[in-house]
């Protein structure tokens, strides 16, 4: 098989995971330098990884296969301006430094201009560019429209949506829900009496008292 051939099969491949469109740019970037691209398994800690290849080993990026076609996109194109930023700086940099936010910017600009995203996707990504964060997840106003593409599960609201002292239910606990510390609040498991930082955006269950 050709080069040409491997790329339009991923290309096909990657259709049922991205925005329309997207598939021929992000299997580009698959071929552009030599990286081993894995769609894997739901992670509660993160969406996307980049690993550099150390001793001769192929760099290998991850990305969450559950993500919407969206949240995919922006999160393959974090990573891989991960993997440009290694392959033209090296290991010294900073993960989320100058460097990388360059990498980034430049990559999210033709997907910006490709005329292929909602106006309110577009919208966000402006406001990300004018200060770059170092991921979708730390920047809260994009990460809030791109859940709103989310497949919803209609018995579930976002957590700063309820009211403080709120009991919720997260991966089958019990929680009740305190101060907010930056974008997180800091809950109380009322089994083991433990206190997480959850995420404001993280979508949980109502308890009816």
């Amino acid at each position: 098989m050709t080069r040409q051939e491997k790329k339009l099969k991923v290309s096909e491949q990657l259709k049922s995971f991205l925005p329309a469109g997207f598939e021929e740019m992000v299997a580009d970037l698959v071929f552009a330098e030599p990286v081993s691209f894995k769609i894997v398994k739901p992670r509660n800690t993160k969406l996307g990884d980049f690993r550099a290849g150390l001793n001769g080993e192929r760099h290998q990026i991850t990305v969450n296969g559950n993500l919407n076609p969206y949240s995919f996109l922006i999160t393959t194109l974090h990573e891989f301006a991960h993997l440009k930023a290694f392959v033209a700086f090296g290991h010294r940099i900073k993960p989320h430094g100058e460097e990388w936010k360059n990498e980034y910017r430049k990559l999210l600009l033709p997907a910006i201009d490709s005329k292929l995203l909602p106006a309110d996707i577009v919208q966000a990504l402006m406001n990300s560019l004018i200060n770059t964060k170092a991921s979708s997840c730390s920047d809260i106003g994009l990460m809030r429209v791109l859940k709103n593409y989310d497949s919803k599960v209609s018995d579930t609201v976002f957590l700063e949506s309820l009211p403080r002292n709120s009991i919720f239910i997260l991966q089958g606990k019990q929680f009740m829900k305190g101060e907010l510390r930056r974008k997180r609040y800091l809950c109380e498991d009322l089994i083991t009496k433990r206190k997480y930082l959850v995420h404001a955006l993280s979508e949980v269950e109502r308890h009816d008292d």
